[in-house]
């Protein structure tokens, strides 16, 4: 009996990281049953036998994706350099998955509601770490709130996310360079 448990683990395992996989090379549009059981080395049954739907396995995907970032981001609250680890969060591969959920979710609304329920708990935490680091700073005329700080920081990394996919530059620079002050500033 653990055997096969552990049978079902495994198999269930590789789907998701063949779903996974999918979305990173190729687009949520690429992630179908019949491609994910080829990726995984499965029999293609196999991924109803797991999830009765495709938007079951996208909420699973998206739910371990997200238990990530939540996991990560209470590591950082606790960080010696948390504005640093923040933009590190923000800015790594997981960028490229988390449009693929975006793009995923205008068109089906059950991961719409699963991004927007993960959002609200992840900006939160963003929140707290913004509201730490200045309060350790003692800044008192700060020109922006911590709920504004965490979302400028989150919308600069995505958008230069974005705009490096499609080879976009301008302001780049910049942009960087505003983050790194921010971060050498008031990351101490």
């Amino acid at each position: 009996m653990v055997v096969r448990e552990r049978a079902k683990k495994t198999s269930r395992s590789r789907l998701l990281k063949a779903a996974e996989d999918l979305m990173r090379e190729n687009g949520y549009a690429a992630v179908t049953s019949r491609r994910i059981a080829t990726k995984a080395g499965l029999k293609p049954q196999l991924v109803h036998y797991y999830f009765r739907t495709m938007d079951d396995l996208f909420l699973e995907l998206y739910r371990q994706f997200a238990i990530g970032l939540i996991e990560r981001q209470k590591v950082i609250l606790n960080s010696k350099r948390p504005l640093k680890e923040l933009w590190k969060l923000t800015t790594d591969a997981r960028g490229v998955l988390l449009n693929e959920f975006l793009a995923l979710a205008n068109h089906r609304k059950v991961i719409r509601r699963e991004i927007a329920t993960f959002g609200h708990r992840f900006r939160r935490g963003q929140v707290e770490i913004m509201t730490r680091v200045l309060a350790r700073c003692g800044v008192r005329k700060f020109p922006w709130t911590p709920g504004f700080a965490a979302f400028l920081f989150n919308s600069v990394a995505r958008s230069l996310a974005a705009e490096n996919e499609v080879g976009m530059s301008e302001g780049r620079a910049e942009a960087l360079a505003t983050i790194k002050h921010f971060i050498e500033n008031f990351d101490r």
